[in-house]
């Protein structure tokens, strides 16, 4: 179908702005911030907090009420393994947060190219597990090369019986960049193919493997045991086809958005598909989360 109209009239309003890999890393990380006013006012909660997890991990907990009980979802947020951060990301946490009904920790995990592959793999594991200490039902999240690093640390404790389910949005899952999605959407969508490769390349070290799971879990030969999981992806996006070749080895629930394009999540302000994706994604959560095992 024809992109969303909101989507056309928000692409339309971007025009004018330098193309993404233009930008050096610093004013791509500026760019991230400035972007977050997409997601509209930030809704107040009962408690918000700033968090040091082991190995000195930052991260922020939202609490959508204050019962130590709640259901906890991990979040890893986008950016292409070089930007974003606990602001660039923080209404649309917790947004997550309230209408799934879980208590929420996004992650600052470790940015390249200051901390390359495998540096937030190491970090998004080290979230999990210490999210799993605690004897309440766990949900792992992320949006792009966020839930790279969700998948990742789910595979890595997929036997576990406290990790409900994970919830991948347009997931950055494959560095061959090689499926038609990215030549049908190569520029003209938002972030294209030119986008995501340099991603790719700020986040791996020369002469990695393009396929080692750790980086490209599309490539992970065995799935056996992974948690229900709902991929949600965008028609006019370079990653389409990775993450629903992804969501078919794993017979996965997935929800392609149509006539949206990449990174259209957290833009809930101007976009009603964005705002009925968050609500898509909050039924997944609370119907794992709240369901006795």
């Amino acid at each position: 179908m024809p992109l969303d109209p909101e989507i056309a009239a928000l692409l339309e309003r971007q025009r004018h702005l330098p193309p993404r890999s233009s930008l050096d890393v610093a004013a791509t990380r500026e760019m991230m911030r400035r972007a977050a006013a997409l997601s509209g006012p930030p809704p107040p909660l009962p408690r918000v907090e700033d968090l040091v997890l082991p190995t000195g991990l930052r991260a922020r907990q939202y609490w959508p009420a204050l019962d130590s009980a709640l259901p906890l979802t991990v979040y890893f947020h986008g950016g292409r393994f070089f930007s974003g951060d606990l602001e660039s990301h923080d209404t649309i946490c917790r947004l997550l947060a309230l209408a799934s009904a879980s208590r929420l920790i996004a992650v600052d995990y470790r940015l390249a190219p200051e901390h390359p592959f495998p540096a937030a793999v190491e970090d998004a594991r080290t979230a999990l597990e210490w999210a799993l200490l605690y004897d309440v039902p766990v949900a792992i999240a992320g949006d792009s090369a966020g839930a790279n690093l969700a998948t990742v640390a789910a595979l890595a404790h997929r036997h576990s019986a406290r990790l409900r389910c994970q919830l991948l949005i347009y997931p950055m899952i494959d560095a061959v960049c090689a499926s038609p999605s990215y030549t049908e959407f190569a520029e003209g969508y938002g972030p294209g193919a030119a986008d995501m490769r340099r991603g790719w390349s700020e986040y791996l070290p020369a002469g990695a493997d393009l396929r080692d799971p750790l980086a490209s879990p599309l490539y992970a030969p065995d799935l056996t045991g992974a948690a229900p999981t709902l991929v949600m992806t965008a028609e006019y996006d370079t990653l389409r086809d990775e993450g629903e070749s992804y969501a078919r080895r794993l017979s996965a629930q997935l929800h392609r958005y149509s006539g949206a394009i990449h990174g259209f999540f957290p833009i809930q302000s101007p976009l009603a598909l964005a705002r009925q994706s968050l609500q898509d994604a909050a039924a997944f959560l609370r119907g794992h989360l709240f369901t006795r095992k």
